[in-house]
Parts: C-alpha cells; sequence; structure tokens
C-alpha cells in the first residue's frame, strides 16, 4: 500500500471530522473518546437499546466493543450494526475476549450472524476464537497459539466475509485475496488499558472516509503505529502514564512527513 494513501486518507479524516458511533465497554470509553477527538473524528457513546439505531444513521461509521458486555449491550449493537447495514455505513467489530466464556463467544457469532461487519479487528486469539479455531485466550488477552497468523487472518477473512485485521508484534490485514503487514508501533501500548479498543475506533474513522476498507483499515494501522512510536520515544523511560499522554498529542500532531519516515508496510 502507498504511503501517499495513508496521506490523504489521514488528511481526509481531519478535514471532515465523521462522527464516529461507538457502542464501547466502561473501561475505555473516555479514552477511545479523546483519541478520536485528538485524530480529527468526533465520537459519540450511545449504548441505550431505545437510541442506539437512530444513533447509528446520522453516524459515518459505527464500531462495536464488546469489552463489558450484557445482555442491553448486544441488543443495542445488533440495532445499530442492522441500522447503519440498511444506511450503507460501515460497522467495525471488535470481539474483545472472544473465546473467554461461552456467552461472550455466542454474542460474537450472533453479531456477525445477524450484522454485516466491515471490519473485524483484534488479536490472534479472539479472530481464532471467533470462527472456530483453538488459541489460548488469557482474560481479554491473547495467549498461546501454535497456528500461521497470517493464514488465520486471510482464512477468517474468506470465512466472515470481511476484512479482519490482527494486531499483535506484527499487525496484518486482509480482505482474504489481498494481506498486507503493518511493522510499526512499540511494546508499551500492552501496558496502556484500551490502546487496541481504541485502535479500532481510529479504524472506524478511516472506514468512515474510504469505501476499500481494506485500504482504511491498513492506513489505520500505519498511522496509529507511527503515533505510538514518535510517542515511546518522546517518553522514553517515563513510563505508560506519560506515554498515554503524549500518545494522544500525537494522534493529533503525526504529519505526512513522519509517515513517510516511520511507516514500514508491505503486502503478501
Amino acid at each position: 500500500m502507498e504511503k501517499v494513501k495513508v496521506h490523504a486518507l489521514l488528511k481526509k479524516v481531519r478535514e471532515t471530522n465523521p462522527l464516529i458511533h461507538n457502542i464501547t465497554n466502561i473501561v475505555v470509553a473516555n479514552f477511545s473518546a479523546n483519541g478520536l477527538l485528538a485524530l480529527g473524528a468526533s465520537p459519540v457513546m450511545a449504548d441505550a437499546v431505545e437510541e442506539a439505531a437512530e444513533m447509528a444513521k446520522a453516524a459515518a461509521a459505527v464500531v462495536l466493543n464488546m469489552g463489558t458486555l450484557n445482555r442491553e449491550t448486544v441488543e443495542a449493537m445488533i440495532a445499530a450494526g442492522k441500522s447503519a447495514n440498511e444506511c450503507g455505513i460501515p460497522v467495525i467489530l471488535d470481539p474483545v475476549g472472544v473465546g473467554a466464556t461461552a456467552y461472550r463467544t455466542e454474542a460474537a457469532k450472533k453479531l456477525v450472524k445477524e450484522v454485516k461487519v466491515s471490519i473485524v479487528r483484534g488479536n490472534a486469539a479472539e479472530i481464532a476464537n471467533l470462527i472456530g479455531e483453538k488459541w489460548e485466550i488469557k482474560g481479554v488477552d491473547a495467549g498461546i497459539g501454535e497456528g500461521n497468523v497470517y493464514s488465520l487472518c486471510a482464512q477468517a477473512a474468506k470465512r466472515l466475509r470481511t476484512v479482519v485485521v490482527v494486531t499483535g508484534k506484527e499487525d496484518i490485514i486482509s480482505d482474504g485475496d489481498l494481506t498486507y503487514i503493518v511493522h510499526n508501533g512499540h511494546p508499551i501500548l500492552t501496558k496502556v488499558t484500551g490502546t487496541g479498543c481504541l485502535l479500532s475506533a481510529v479504524v472506524g474513522a478511516f472506514a468512515a472516509v474510504e469505501t476499500n476498507y481494506l485500504d482504511a483499515a491498513t492506513a489505520a494501522l500505519v498511522f496509529y503505529g507511527v503515533a505510538a512510536e514518535i510517542a515511546a520515544n518522546k517518553t522514553d523511560e517515563q513510563g505508560p502514564g506519560s506515554f498515554q499522554i503524549e500518545f494522544l498529542n500525537q494522534l493529533s500532531l503525526v504529519s505526512s512527513s513522519e509517515i513517510d519516515l516511520y511507516g514500514v508496510v508491505h503486502s503478501r
């Protein structure tokens, strides 16, 4: 993928300020909202069943995050997802912790059955368990798996008929035919809760301005990873608290020249 496409999509997000409807979890709502604002998008967190469908119609993208799950949340997600589908609005699913409990796994499978999802973003264990493959999961974190992550991502994309993003030491994005690998990011991201959830929201912002969802997701991953690297460098040895604040700064400040300098992506 050409870095010029990343530039163009980032510029479009910042210029158009797309409304991103998030049905997300209580742990990350504030961080996700601030991250979207820093990027240049406009967040709304509306999880009431009574308004989820109406809010989805007004949005440019809908992000469904399963972090803190309950029956009402699942109902709201399905309502918002179906409403978005009717209006041609992209839906991003973050299947947090799928495989950790039977309820969580069945809820995710119900979502992908009833809602046409544009992009699914998760770690290897979440994606594997979503398509019925065995992969260890520890709470909401990826555990140990013996499978080929590249094959897993492409297989999941084909079976779910969507774009799949598997995040980890390197990030893999596939539509089942073409696969991109992004080599940006920093290990300190794992020391701040909600960085994966915010990433899903950022993917939603890029999908709001680009109908080629493979390109949208890949551009989001490159941008996000570069921002993390710059923030980590600026707060070296200061710890995750300082990193979190600087990361929000960099989501607002990252430039096209920095993407050219630090962005690393190739196809497979």
